[in-house]
This record gives structure tokens, sequence and C-alpha cells, in this order.
């Protein structure tokens, strides 16, 4: 599952101080004037498994300890001791996992990336994303989890990112960044049709083919 590190300033959450533990979205993987909106991680339910096989290993063995004697007692204990070690390991190994987990959206991206030694991910970038629908079950509906499936043009195509925490509020979050991006790229866009319309009567005025006064008039109402 994922819960919020960072999330945009209306976001579902407060903001989560990044620390060694709950680490932030390394910057350096980030272009230039690109900003982090939501940074998710896996929700505690990850370590569900792994928790709860450590819980009850760690009291059969305890239990062990205390109740059995004998030949028996000894088998019990190994077996148990063992079975307590394997959980503890597999809920470190899941901590790392989680630890290194990213769901990130930025100005201009969506970014899944994880491993703890060998790292993976995907990079698509806004423009590219065509939907975004959230499932949910009656008990993800109790814990407030859920799908977010993310579907994408080009070779991506659709992605899943199961059990995600509150995924109606990340799927409106995600859509405010795209709506957002679409409108800085719209006015960069006509920044520069304005600017390539004032080279051509630039061009136009040196060649004579209209007065300086023309090109002041025709000037003014481009930028006006």
């Amino acid at each position: 599952m994922w819960h919020y590190s960072r999330v945009m300033e209306h976001g579902p959450e407060h903001h989560r101080k990044p620390s060694i533990l709950n680490p932030a979205f390394p910057e350096k993987l980030l272009f230039e004037g690109e900003i982090v909106s939501v940074d998710l991680k896996p929700h505690w339910w990850h370590f569900a498994q792994p928790g709860g096989a450590t819980v009850l290993t760690v009291a059969l063995w305890l239990l062990s300890l205390a109740r059995v004697s004998g030949d028996l007692g000894t088998i019990l204990h190994w077996v148990t001791g063992i079975g307590a070690l394997y959980a503890t390991l597999w809920l470190g190994v899941r901590w790392l996992q989680w630890r290194s987990t990213h769901f990130v959206v930025t100005t201009d991206r969506l970014i899944y990336r994880s491993g703890v030694f060998a790292k993976q991910g995907i990079a698509i970038p806004l423009e590219r994303v065509n939907n975004i629908n959230f499932q949910q079950s009656i008990f993800e509906k109790l814990i407030r989890a859920g799908d977010l499936l993310i579907e994408s043009g080009g070779e991506d195509g659709q992605q899943r990112f199961s059990d995600v925490r509150k995924p109606d509020e990340v799927q409106r979050l995600i859509h405010a960044q795209i709506e957002e991006n679409g409108h800085r790229a719209g006015g960069a866009r006509a920044v520069n049709d304005v600017a390539t319309q004032l080279e051509k009567l630039e061009g136009l005025r040196d060649r004579g083919t209209i007065s300086q006064e023309e090109f002041e008039r025709e000037k003014r109402r481009l930028l006006d």
C-alpha cells in the first residue's frame, strides 16, 4: 500500500518531513525546474503479512520456552526459533523495500521507482496519461485503500498500483497536476507563437513590406 510522504498544498494529508527512515525522492533524478507534487510510499498494510508472521512465530517460540520441556521442547524451541528468525528477516526485507519505493507525481511526470540494490522504475510524461481509474473492495474501503490504474500512450499501456491509500484523492491530485501542466504548456505555446509572429513582422518591416507604423500597430495588437 501507499501513504503520502509529500503532497500538494491542498492534499489529503499533512506534509511529512523526510528522514532517514522515510527518505524523500532523490532530487538528482528530477529535471531542471521539475517539482515534486506528490511522493507516495507503501502503506502500513504493506507490513501486514511479515508483521503478523513475526508476532505469531515469536509468541510460539516464547510459549514453547515457557511451557514445553524435554526432547519435544528442544525440537519446538528450534523450529519456532528458526520460524521467528525467518519472519523477522522477512519483515526487515519488506521494510527495506518500503523505504526504497516511491510513486511520485511531479509537475511533468508520473514516476515509479523501487529496488534496494538493483533499481527499477518507470516514468510517464503527464501529457501521455490518458485515463486514471481506481478500484476498491469492501474491505479496502474500510481501511481506505484501493488500486490505482493509470493508462498511458506508447509502450507503457496500463499500469496498476495496488492498495493505494485514499485512491480517489490520489486520482484527483493527479488530474489536478495534469490540468496545471496543460495550462502551463498552453501558456508557453502562446508565448512562443507571439514571439514567432513578432519575428515575422520584423522581417516584413526590414524588407520594406510594411512601414514602421504598421509594425508598431501589429506589435501592440499581439502584445495586448
